[in-house]
């Protein structure tokens, strides 16, 4: 067994995956991956491999209760403990509140809060076991800058971010006497495929990297655990707070 795990939701790209890269290649976890299309994850967990990282692919839908309890016994299968879970899994639907379908109002609420709410439940055990050990597993909730201030036409996408900051406060205050830390992430803009959306009115080379985001997980797991970290916030030059 390793002497460290964790756990990334929606991992196969992006943010996930910077996280998943640094873990496993910088400070040598074994890794749980997972992602909704099994072939986009086994591809993503090659590369991992390739960089001699031990990496198992979970493919699973956050949304889904059941996906989500074979996905945290997959990671206890293998590895049987969790020294940091990373909720990076998210979708986001932008339109005008008067013209939301509801199945993307569903969606959003589905992935973005109930499944990082789930997961965290179901992973909360092993994330004991750890904390007992040694006093700092750590939990990284994905949110937003959006998730601070509310934006327009991502009126639900904003709602349930804001939603993951306060269930990111609220464990941590029920977690922390077991050795929990739970952080939210705000980040603005990051190049990924999620924020292609916006080609023409941001450029890329105006926007944060995955990596950037991997570091702040990195400093994160560098503290001591009688240093506490509820929440980071990522903005871009020139953003106003």
């Amino acid at each position: 067994m390793p002497e460290r795990a964790a756990l990334i939701t929606g991992g196969s790209s992006g943010i996930g995956f910077a996280i998943a890269r640094m873990l496993g290649k910088d400070l040598g976890y074994a890794v749980t991956v997972n992602g909704r299309r099994p072939d986009k994850l086994e591809e993503a967990v090659g590369r991992l491999k390739d960089e001699d990282i031990e990496a198992l692919a979970a493919p699973g839908n956050m949304a889904d209760e059941e996906a989500i309890k074979q996905v945290v016994g997959q990671h206890r299968d293998a590895y049987g403990r969790m020294d940091v879970l990373i909720n990076n899994a998210g979708i986001g639907v932008g339109s005008s509140i008067e013209e939301a379908a509801t199945k993307g109002l569903d969606l959003q609420l589905g992935v973005n809060l109930r499944g990082v709410y789930l997961i965290l439940r179901e992973s909360i055990p092993m994330l004991k076991e750890a904390g007992h050990e040694h006093r700092k597993a750590l939990v990284v909730n994905m949110a937003s800058i959006a998730g601070k201030f509310g934006q327009a036409w991502l009126s639900m996408y904003s709602a349930t971010k804001f939603g993951v900051v306060g269930l990111s406060q609220a464990a941590h205050r029920e977690l922390v006497g077991d050795g929990i830390q739970v952080t939210a992430l705000c980040p603005g803009f990051v190049d990924t495929a999620m924020t292609e959306w916006t080609a023409g009115n941001v450029p890329k080379d105006q926007m944060m990297t995955p990596d950037d985001i991997a570091a702040a997980v990195r400093f994160l797991l560098s503290t001591s655990p009688a240093c506490i970290v509820p929440e980071i916030q990522f903005i871009r030059p020139g953003d106003t707070m």
